[in-house]
C-alpha cells in the first residue's frame, strides 16, 4: 500500500510538472503570435487520444497548433467537455455501464488547449433519435441512418475496439453502449458543423479518423467540402504520421523512379538486422520481451515434411482491419479457408502464429476474440500437419520465414518483412504495403484459393522482380520518410503510449523542421515527408 501510495504521489508530482512546461510554451506562443486576418483557421480535434496525462497524439496536435499559430494562422481547438455520454477510453471491456472519467481529461484538455480558443461541447441526448434507437439489435445498429448520417457506420470501428471483437454480442450491455456511441456521435456532428459554420476553417485536423468522435468530425467536414488531415503514431519511436487520407491505411506516394542509394540500402540493412532479433517498439510497445529460436522438436517436424508455410494472423479489433477486409469479411473468414486448404495439403507443415498483441501482458487492451479460440473450436491444433503458436510463446517469427516456401498473412507487417527476407507473400487483406506490388494480394477469396493452392503445388515460385525493390522502397518511406519526429520536444513517459514534455521555446517550435513539414501540409497542401 505504501508504495503504491508513495507511486501515485510521484506521478502526481511529475505530471503537474509537465503541464506547467506545457502551459509556459502556450504562454510564450501567444505572446509571440498575431493572427492573420487574410488567412482562415485551422481546427484540431482529438478527444480518443488520452485521458489524463498526455499523448504521443495529444501532443503532436497542440505542437502542430503552436507552429501555426506563429506563422498567424488563427487556430481552435473543438473540446469535449463530458459531451460523450460513453467515450471509447473510458469504456469497460465488459461493456458495462461506466461514466466516462471527464474531470480528468478535461483538466488535462484545458492545459493542452491553452494555446488557443475553444470551443467546447456537451452531451445532450436527442429524443427523436433516442426513440429510433430504443429497440434496435445490435446488427440493426451497424448499419442505421438518422437524418442522413452514417451514425452505425461511424462508430462501428470503435465499438469493435472498444470491445476487444469484431462479431458483436446482440446483449443489452452491448445495445447499450452502441446507443450511447451513436448517440454521442450524432452530438459531435452536430456541435462540429455548427463551429465550421461559424468560423469556416481552410483545414480540419483529427486523430486517426477511426474512433468515433473524430470519424464524426471528419464526416461533419467533409460533407461541407473541408479538407481533413489526420494524424496517428508512426513506425520510429516518438514520431507521428500525418496525411490528408485516412491514416490508418497509411497511404504513402513513393515517385516510380526513386532508388536506395548505398547510405539508404546500408541504413535499412541495419534496421533490419535489429528488427529480425526482436528490438523494436510500436507506439512505446515492445511486443517482444525475448525472442525464442526454433527448439529440436519444432525443427524435427519441420524436417519431416516437404514444405513450410507460416500463417501469420492479425488483432480482429486493431482499427487496420477497416481497410483490410476486401477480399474477406474478416481475418477469421481467411482462417476458414486456409483450414480448407490444410486439410487438403497434408504434405505441408502450417504453422499457425498469433499476434503477441492479443493477450499484451498487464494490460486491458487483449482481444476478446481471439485466434486462440478459433483453433480450440475447430480442433486445429490437432491436426498432424499443424502447430500452433499462441500469442505470448515468443518463438522467432524470422526464423519460421527463414524456412518457408511462402507465408501467408492477412495484413500484418511480418509480410513486407518476409518479403525483405527474399519469401513471396500471399496476402488475405489489404495492407499498408500492399499499395505497391510486393506481395501476391489476389482479387477475391475465390482468386486467393486458387493462388494458395497453387503456391503449394508448384515446384518453385517465381517472385516477381519488382516485389523486393517495390518492398525496400516502401519500407525505407515507412521508416525515414514519412515519420515526422518530435523527440526534440517530448520523451517517452513510463505509461506506455504517455509523454513527458521537454523545456523547449517558442523558437525551437519555430525552427522545427517537423513542424515545418507539418505547416507546409497543412496550409500549402505538401507531402508531410520529413526531408533527406
Amino acid at each position: 500500500m505504501e508504495r503504491t501510495f508513495k507511486h501515485r504521489v510521484r506521478d502526481y508530482l511529475l505530471r503537474k510538472a509537465n503541464d506547467r512546461r506545457v502551459l509556459n510554451l502556450t504562454r510564450e506562443i501567444r505572446r509571440n503570435s498575431e493572427v492573420n486576418a487574410g488567412q482562415r483557421p485551422v481546427v484540431f480535434f482529438n478527444a480518443s487520444t488520452r485521458l489524463g496525462g498526455i499523448s504521443l497524439n495529444a501532443g503532436f496536435a497542440s505542437l502542430a497548433a503552436m507552429r501555426l499559430q506563429l506563422d498567424g494562422i488563427p487556430v481552435y481547438f473543438f473540446g469535449c467537455r463530458a459531451g460523450l455520454h460513453r467515450c471509447t477510453l473510458g469504456v469497460m471491456m465488459s461493456g458495462a455501464e461506466n461514466d466516462p472519467p471527464c474531470r480528468t481529461c478535461i483538466k488535462q484538455a484545458e492545459v493542452l488547449y491553452s494555446s488557443a480558443p475553444t470551443q467546447w461541447f456537451d452531451y445532450r441526448e436527442d429524443p427523436e433519435l433516442a426513440v429510433e434507437l430504443k429497440d434496435l439489435s445490435v446488427p440493426e445498429m451497424e448499419s442505421f441512418h438518422f437524418r442522413n448520417i452514417p451514425l452505425g457506420t461511424l462508430t462501428l470501428p470503435s465499438m469493435r475496439w472498444s470491445l476487444r471483437i469484431h462479431h458483436l454480442q446482440d446483449n443489452e450491455p452491448t445495445r447499450s453502449l452502441y446507443r450511447s456511441f451513436i448517440q454521442s456521435a450524432y452530438g459531435v456532428v452536430n456541435h462540429f458543423d455548427r463551429l465550421l459554420v461559424d468560423i469556416d476553417p481552410q483545414c480540419v485536423v483529427v486523430f486517426n479518423g477511426i474512433a468515433y468522435p473524430e470519424a464524426a468530425a471528419r464526416w461533419a467536414a467533409l460533407q461541407r467540402g473541408i479538407r481533413v488531415v489526420t494524424h496517428e503514431v508512426a513506425h520510429q519511436p516518438v514520431t507521428a504520421f500525418f496525411t490528408d487520407g485516412h491514416v490508418t491505411a497509411y497511404p504513402v506516394d513513393i515517385p516510380e523512379d526513386f532508388e536506395l542509394n548505398v547510405e539508404q540500402n546500408a541504413r535499412l540493412d541495419d534496421y533490419l538486422a535489429d528488427r529480425f532479433k526482436g528490438n523494436f517498439t510500436m507506439a512505446g510497445f515492445q511486443f517482444w520481451p525475448e525472442m525464442k529460436d526454433l527448439d529440436d522438436s519444432l525443427l524435427a517436424k519441420i524436417a519431416s515434411f516437404k514444405q513450410l508455410v507460416p500463417i501469420f494472423t492479425n488483432v480482429i479489433f486493431d482499427t487496420s482491419q477497416v481497410h483490410a477486409n476486401v477480399l474477406f469479411a474478416h481475418m477469421f473468414a481467411w482462417l476458414d479457408q486456409l483450414l480448407e486448404i490444410i486439410r487438403a495439403h497434408p504434405e505441408t507443415l502450417f504453422v499457425v502464429r498469433a499476434h503477441p498483441d492479443e493477450l499484451r501482458p498487464n494490460s486491458r487492451k487483449q482481444a476478446e476474440e481471439k485466434v486462440d479460440d478459433w483453433v480450440a473450436s475447430n480442433g486445429v491444433a490437432a491436426l498432424p500437419n499443424v502447430v500452433y503458436i499462441p500469442p505470448l510463446e515468443y518463438v522467432s517469427s524470422y526464423a519460421l520465414i527463414r524456412r518457408a516456401k511462402f507465408v501467408a498473412v492477412y495484413n500484418s507487417t511480418i509480410g513486407l518483412e518476409s518479403v525483405l527476407m527474399g519469401k513471396p507473400v500471399l496476402s488475405g487483406g489489404k495492407a499498408r504495403y500492399t499499395q505497391v506490388q510486393c506481395v501476391f494480394l489476389p482479387d477475391s477469396a475465390e482468386e486467393h484459393y486458387r493462388k494458395a493452392v497453387e503456391l503449394l503445388e508448384v515446384e518453385d515460385i517465381d517472385i516477381p522482380e519488382d516485389f523486393i525493390r517495390n518492398a525496400r522502397r516502401f519500407q525505407y518511406y515507412q521508416l525515414w520518410r514519412t515519420p515526422l519526429p518530435f523527440d526534440g520536444f517530448m520523451e517517452p513517459h513510463s505509461t506506455r503510449g504517455y509523454v513527458h514534455f521537454k523545456d523547449v521555446s517558442a523558437e525551437d517550435v519555430r525552427q522545427s523542421p517537423t513542424l515545418q513539414v507539418i505547416r507546409d501540409g497543412i496550409i500549402d497542401g505538401s507531402e508531410f515527408l520529413y526531408p533527406e
